[in-house]
């Protein structure tokens, strides 16, 4: 059964800074792909214990996985924990969240059953990669899963991030291919999903990693 993003009206998330991209999930055209490019990571993940999820943002997955998984766990570096905790704890979606970076991650090994990275990697330098691919193999139990999703850089969608007011090359640092690269690198299994634009003129626009210790 394909998963569908369970959003929240808008006006309840809460610690949503500047950078955050929650406003365009409720944007015309653009919404659906941002959503969709959610959906398609999600659909990835098998559930079980426990899931990390790195750079969580607003938290706009954790309704979703917490069908998914006994316990949701976080990592950011600029969330504001207490805020994000006052949204989804009272719906009864308890929260294990820390502030934090992937290249150095403040858990044991062999701890998780997933660990989930939705638009992340492409901000790290591509030496970074390794490092970044090798710790969450480190936390991730044996036979466990790390479910990644980054943008595809082509002309569309550099021109897609022009229209919503970003400039690419100065937020992402590597590429879906440099990403993939690193992933099979370091893990023994693993596949490689594309996303199609909408209409699908311009091919893939996202793509989602799944990758198995």
């Amino acid at each position: 059964m394909s998963v569908k993003l369970k959003l929240l009206p808008i006006e309840k998330y809460k610690g949503v800074n500047d950078l955050d991209p929650i406003k365009y999930y409720y944007v015309p055209v653009f919404g659906r792909m941002y959503r969709h490019r959610v959906e398609l990571a999600l659909n990835q993940c098998t559930g079980g214990e426990r899931v990390l999820e790195v750079g969580f943002g607003t938290g706009l997955a954790f309704p979703n996985l917490h069908e998914m998984y006994k316990e949701i766990h976080g990592l950011d570096l600029t969330a504001d924990i207490e805020a994000i905790q006052s949204v989804f704890e009272p719906m009864g979606i308890p929260l294990f969240l820390k502030k934090g970076d992937v290249l150095h991650m403040p858990y044991e090994d062999n701890y998780f059953d997933t660990v989930l990275l939705i638009s992340i990697l492409e901000h790290l330098k591509p030496k970074e990669l390794e490092q970044a691919c090798a710790e969450v193999k480190r936390v991730l139990k044996p036979g466990g899963q790390m479910v990644y999703g980054t943008p595809v850089e082509k002309p569309f969608m550099v021109f897609m991030f022009k229209l919503l007011g970003h400039d690419i090359r100065a937020e992402h640092f590597s590429t879906e291919k440099e990403i993939a690269e690193a992933a099979y690198k370091s893990f023994s299994k693993g596949k490689v999903i594309e996303m199609k634009s909408t209409p699908p003129i311009a091919g893939a626009v996202y793509t989602v990693g799944n990758f198995i210790k």
